[in-house]
């Protein structure tokens, strides 16, 4: 018999002042039985990140056909694929030539730096993708705030990035893999 998938309830605020996106979303989250606190809370701060009305979470882990997250426009049109963690390379390729852009937020330390030095030929050619880290403390930090109801805040401005839940507040910064600065 196969395991079910864990459903997560998140109440998120957000007050993104780069983007002058101010909103709060009623988050329900699946948690595929394979996937860890990190990594859910990780798709948690993408979705932060890029919300918009029509993002919305995907199959992910679960599917190799759909990401983690994805905003498509009403026409169906692909405008953002989301991924966290360290997608495959080809993933990433088909992605990028179904999507006008493609962000992942990697994570899990010095195995990003090789991840990324592995395909960094390849995916480096790719003008839509965006690679963003997110420091192994940071993701780890954010695995303790996971509880099955929450009630979280996200600040962002000049590129600082304040993720809250109850008396606990977590300063992050993304550094930027791809396009380098």
């Amino acid at each position: 018999m196969a395991l079910k998938s864990t459903i997560f309830r998140a109440s998120l605020s957000i007050s993104d002042l780069d983007r002058g996106y101010f909103s709060e979303h009623s988050l329900t989250i699946a948690r595929h039985p394979s996937e860890t606190d990190e990594r859910m809370m990780v798709r948690v701060l993408a979705f932060a990140l890029h919300a918009t009305e029509h993002l919305e979470f995907g199959r992910g882990i679960s599917s190799d056909d759909e990401p983690a997250l994805w905003n498509k426009d009403d026409t169906g049109r692909i405008l953002q694929w989301i991924e966290v963690g360290l997608p495959d390379e080809r993933l990433l390729r088909r992605a990028a030539g179904r999507a006008d852009e493609v962000v992942v937020l990697a994570y899990g330390g010095r195995v990003v730096d090789i991840w990324w030095q592995k395909d960094a030929a390849t995916l480096g050619k790719l003008n839509n993708l965006r690679v963003l880290a997110v420091a192994q403390e940071d993701s780890r930090a954010l695995a303790a705030l996971a509880e099955r109801s929450m009630t979280l805040s996200c600040t962002i401005q000049d590129g600082q990035i304040w993720f809250s839940a109850g008396e606990t507040t977590l300063s992050l910064q993304l550094q930027p893999v791809h396009p380098a600065l």
